[in-house]
C-alpha cells in the first residue's frame, strides 16, 4: 500500500481549501434561500424554485465543456475562469431588487462550473494508487464545509440577509482563486499532450465502465437531495430538533463517518477492491434510507440510519472520481470527470422533484423508501458493469498519470 507523498498531502490540502471554501459558500445560500426569496418583488411559488434549481441546471449543462476546456488550455486557467463568472454571478444576486436578479446571478453562479477541471487537477496532481486518499480528503472539506454553512447560515442571514450572504460568497470564492495560484503545486504536465474532440468524447462516455460510474453518482445524489428534501422536516416535526439545532445531528455524524472513510481508504487501493467497495456502499445507503423511514418508531434508527448514510455517501464521494479519473483516458480525463459532475447535479435536480413530488402525494416515509429502491437496480448496473471495467482497468491504468 503506497503512501501519500509529500506533494500529494501538499496539493490535497491545498485543493481542499480552495474547494472547501468555494462550496462553503455555495452551502451557505441553500438553507436559507428559499425563505428570503419569496418576500423580493415579483417572487412567485415557481420563481423561488426556478431560483434554486435553475444553479444545477447550468452546473450540469457546462461540465464536461469545462472539463475539456481544462484539458485544452490548463486546469488551473479554467478554474480560475469559473471562478471569476462565479464571483459575478454572486455580486449580481447580492445586489439584485426582485428575484429576476436573484434568478440572474444564480444562473451566473452555475456558470462557472469547475468541479470537473478541478477533480481532474487533483488527480494530475496525485499518484493512481493514491487518488481515492486525495479525492478523500478533498470530500472531507466539503463535508466540514456543510457543517460549518448549516451553522452558520441563519445566523448570517438574519445580521444581512440574501445580500451579506451573496457578498460572503463572492469573497469566498475570491479566496479560494487566490489559494489556487499560491498553494496549488504546478502539476508536472500542464496540459494534455492531446485534446480531444467532442466526437472522442461521447464514444468514451459510452464505455460500459463509465457509463457505470456515470450513472452511480447520478443515483447517490438522487437519494442524497431526496432525502434532504424530506430529513430536515422529520428532525423537526418527528424528533424535535429545530432547524438552528440539526447540526447537532450532522457534526457527530460527520466526524464518524470521517473515522470510517480513514480506515477503508487505507485499505482499498486498486481498482477492483474500489468497485466491490462502491457495490457495499450502495446497498448501504438503501439499508441506511430505510433506518430514515423507520425514524417514527425509534430514535435509534435515526443516528444508525445517519451514520451509515453519510459513511457510505462520504467513500463514495472519494473512490467514484477516482475510479474515474483511472479509467478514462488521460488525454481526456477533464472531459470525463466534467461528464462526471454533470451526472452529479443532474441527480440532484432529479432528487429535488423527486422529493418535492413525494412530499406533496405521498409523505416523508414513502420519500425515503421509493429513495431506497433506487439501490436495487444500482446494483445491479454494477454488477453488470463490474466486469467490463475490471478487463480494462489494466490497460486504463497504463495511461499516462
Amino acid at each position: 500500500m503506497s503512501k501519500l507523498s509529500r506533494q500529494e498531502i501538499r496539493s490535497a490540502s491545498a485543493l481542499a481549501s480552495v474547494v472547501g471554501l468555494r462550496m462553503f459558500g455555495l452551502f451557505l445560500i441553500m438553507p436559507v434561500l428559499s425563505a428570503y426569496a419569496r418576500h423580493m418583488p415579483g417572487a412567485s411559488a415557481l420563481l423561488v424554485g426556478l431560483a434554486i434549481g435553475i444553479y444545477g441546471i447550468f452546473q450540469a449543462v457546462l461540465q464536461v465543456p469545462m472539463g475539456m476546456l481544462s484539458d485544452r488550455i490548463g486546469r488551473r486557467v479554467t478554474i480560475t475562469l469559473g471562478l471569476v463568472v462565479f464571483i459575478i454571478g454572486s455580486l449580481v444576486a447580492a445586489y439584485a431588487h426582485g428575484i429576476a436578479g436573484i434568478i440572474l446571478g444564480r444562473a451566473l453562479q452555475g456558470v462557472g462550473a469547475v468541479s470537473g477541471a478541478s477533480q481532474a487537477l487533483a488527480a494530475d496532481l496525485s499518484d493512481p494508487g493514491n487518488r481515492s486518499k486525495v479525492m478523500g480528503i478533498i470530500g472531507v472539506s466539503v463535508g466540514l464545509a456543510f457543517i460549518l454553512a448549516i451553522i452558520l447560515s441563519a445566523p448570517l442571514a438574519a445580521a444581512d440577509g440574501l445580500k451579506g450572504l451573496f457578498t460572503t460568497t463572492a469573497v469566498l470564492a475570491l479566496g479560494a482563486m487566490l489559494l489556487l495560484w499560491i498553494l496549488v503545486p504546478h502539476p508536472h504536465q500542464h496540459r494534455a499532450p492531446a485534446a480531444a474532440g467532442f466526437g472522442d468524447v461521447m464514444r468514451m462516455l459510452a464505455v460500459p465502465r463509465l457509463l457505470m460510474l456515470n450513472a452511480s453518482v447520478f443515483v447517490m445524489h438522487t437519494m442524497l437531495t431526496a432525502s434532504f428534501v424530506v430529513l430536515p422536516l422529520v428532525l423537526l416535526h418527528e424528533i424535535g430538533m429545530p432547524l438552528t439545532h440539526q447540526w447537532e445531528l450532522y457534526l457527530p455524524v460527520m466526524l464518524f463517518s470521517v473515522v470510517v472513510m480513514g480506515g477503508v481508504l487505507r485499505r482499498v487501493h486498486s481498482v477492483p477492491g474500489s468497485l466491490r467497495l462502491v457495490l457495499v456502499c450502495a446497498l448501504g445507503l438503501g439499508i441506511a434510507l430505510c433506518g430514515f423511514a423507520a425514524v417514527g418508531e425509534s430514535h435509534a434508527w435515526l443516528w444508525a440510519g445517519a451514520c451509515l448514510f453519510f459513511s457510505c455517501f462520504n467513500l463514495l464521494e472519494a473512490t467514484l472520481p477516482s475510479l474515474v479519473s483511472r479509467l478514462a483516458p488521460g488525454h481526456m480525463r477533464g472531459a470525463a470527470l466534467g461528464a462526471y459532475a454533470t451526472c452529479q447535479f443532474l441527480g440532484a435536480f432529479v432528487g429535488g422533484m423527486l422529493g418535492g413530488f413525494g412530499l406533496g402525494r405521498l409523505g416523508t416515509t414513502e420519500v425515503f423508501l421509493v429513495a431506497a429502491l433506487l439501490a436495487l437496480p444500482w446494483a445491479a448496473l454494477l454488477l453488470w458493469g463490474k466486469r467490463a471495467a475490471s478487463l480494462d482497468a489494466a490497460d486504463a491504468e497504463s495511461q499516462p498519470a
